[in-house]
């Protein structure tokens, strides 16, 4: 073998230290990173989850002055009662998920052969309301519930939680979020520690399993659920994302860089989570989240042969919690590296 030539040692070791590859590539400056999950959210995102887009990437979005999306859902579901500007009417979604939530927070009911599952219990004034009248109203015994999954513990989405434990439900929370709503609850009733919710718990009741994983972020015990339902007889899976907006507030100590990275994980992992088990409906604890102000009226309006405006398809789903990812990114990148 030849030796080196002493021009070409010199010009392997400068490149060593300063070259690059194709494949790795110099690492892009904040702003253009900010910039690129920006956009990647927004090709997810297309104009069915441009709302999502529009509420998580607002602050990259301003810090890069990228493009704002349209958005055209609807602010909050139609009030129905003159006198409680927060009430709606319960509508059945599906042959066994009923929306029983406010104009704006949203609570579920999945009725299995042997009772009922709620997801989120909304606020303490408004839970027996909404749910247990709510229930009534759709011709359904509220004594048929089983469980009450709590998604986080935040007031709008657990303040009813003592109130349905009270009508005999069985609370479920994660043991981070037991923790939070034992040490910081006003609510008119307060709920006591049932079940502590681990990751990927089964919830089996009659003819239906759910499950709850631990999507740490929102909160740190925000639970996601995968939820079977039925329309028409067909089977169908809904994703329910546990925690939206970056809105941390567990402890004033409380990293938020290090919970927005939390959150890009954990929605990452749910996105595959949903892709296995086939999931084509994404579901939200609030109804501009998931479309459901533009959707439930289309129901309303919904012909034999018309295709349900709830399923998206497992693309759509994963392209929703592709938005979360991608937004919670660029807002890590933002806030350490450029604000």
């Amino acid at each position: 073998m030849k030796p080196l030539s002493l021009s070409l040692v010199i010009a392997l070791a400068f490149c060593a230290g300063a070259c690059t590859t194709p494949e790795s590539g110099p690492e892009p400056d904040p702003e253009s990173a900010v910039r690129e999950h920006v956009e990647a959210a927004r090709a997810a995102a297309g104009s069915e989850h441009a709302f999502v887009l529009g509420q998580l990437c607002a602050g990259p979005i301003e810090t890069v002055n990228a493009a704002a999306p349209e958005v055209t859902v609807p602010d909050a579901l139609p009030a129905t009662d003159p006198e409680r500007d927060w009430y709606t009417d319960p509508v059945q979604v599906f042959d066994d998920l009923f929306y029983l939530g406010q104009t704006r927070f949203s609570a579920w009911g999945l009725r299995t052969s042997e009772g009922i599952i709620v997801v989120d219990s909304i606020f303490d004034y408004s839970a027996e309301a909404e749910i247990i009248d709510g229930l009534r109203r759709l011709g359904i015994d509220p004594g048929e519930i089983r469980y009450v999954i709590i998604s986080h513990a935040h007031g709008d989405h657990s303040g009813g939680a003592g109130v349905l434990q009270q009508h005999g439900a069985q609370v479920v929370m994660s043991e981070a979020d037991w923790d939070l709503y034992e040490s910081d609850n006003s609510d008119a009733v307060a709920a006591t520690r049932d079940i502590v919710a681990t990751d990927g718990m089964e919830l089996a009741l009659g003819d239906h399993v759910v499950r709850t994983y631990l999507t740490p972020g929102h909160t740190h015990g925000t639970l996601s659920t995968i939820l079977p339902v039925h329309d028409g007889g067909e089977p169908h899976v809904a994703a329910l994302w546990g925690g939206t907006l970056f809105n941390f507030r567990d402890a004033p100590d409380d990293p938020r860089l290090d919970r927005l990275a939390a959150y890009a994980d954990s929605a990452r992992r749910f996105r595959e989570l949903a892709g296995e088990a086939g999931a084509d409906i994404i579901l939200s604890n609030h109804p501009t989240y998931d479309g459901s102000t533009a959707k439930i009226p289309m129901l309303a309006a919904r012909g034999p042969d018309d295709p349900h405006p709830y399923v998206i398809g497992n693309d759509g789903v994963r392209r929703y919690l592709t938005v979360a990812e991608r937004c919670a990114e660029a807002a890590l990148v933002a806030e350490r590296d450029i604000q």
